[in-house]
This record gives C-alpha cells, sequence and structure tokens, in this order.
C-alpha cells in the first residue's frame, strides 16, 4: 500500500473509530433530529458535563458534527447528514445477523 493510499484509509478509520462508542452513536442520532447545546445532551446520557463535551470533541474532530457559539453556549449539529444512511446499512446488517443467530436457534 502506497503512502498516499495508507493516509486515505487512516483518515476514513478515524470516522469509524469517533463512530464506535454507543454515546457517540447516540448523540449523532439525537443530532439528526435536531441541534443541541451540551446542556441538552448531559441529563439524557446520565453523563456529567465533561464527559459529553469530550464525546462531542470526538465526534468534532472526526469532521462528524460542527460546533457554534452562541452567548455562552456551544451548539451541535450534524456536519454531514448522509451519515444517517450509513447507520441505516449498519442497521440492516445488524438486523440480518439477529435473523441469522434466531434461525441458528431453531434447530
Amino acid at each position: 500500500m502506497k503512502a498516499d493510499e495508507k493516509r486515505y484509509y487512516e483518515v476514513r478509520a478515524r470516522v469509524f473509530k469517533a463512530l464506535a462508542h454507543p454515546t457517540r452513536l447516540w448523540i449523532t442520532k439525537r443530532l439528526a433530529e435536531h441541534e443541541s447545546c451540551v446542556c441538552n445532551l448531559v441529563e439524557p446520557l446520565g453523563a456529567d458535563f465533561s464527559t459529553v463535551s469530550r464525546h462531542l470533541a470526538i465526534l468534532r474532530e472526526a469532521g462528524i458534527v460542527i460546533d457554534e457559539k452562541r452567548g455562552k453556549q456551544v451548539f451541535y449539529r450534524l456536519r454531514i447528514p448522509c451519515i444517517l444512511d450509513f447507520m441505516d446499512c449498519v442497521n440492516h446488517v445488524v438486523e440480518n445477523r439477529v435473523r441469522e443467530q434466531a434461525g441458528c436457534l431453531k434447530y
């Protein structure tokens, strides 16, 4: 693999790594519904402010979300809404896997 090709895959892997956490998947889905500030995510997640902020920073660094400061609050929204297409694809994989495993249990 050439250096530029390796870099190509490294950048893509960073996006997958950013999404590879249940909390960040939940945040991504929530931001798909509407933008939000950290303060509106803390309670539903049952996490502290700094933990939620760190998850959002990881998503921002990967290019998945974008932030906008408004007064003292920072609001986040999806930068790339097409990530939801990927999430739908993952859902299909999970559903197929569950069906396959259920089929194995019948015998």
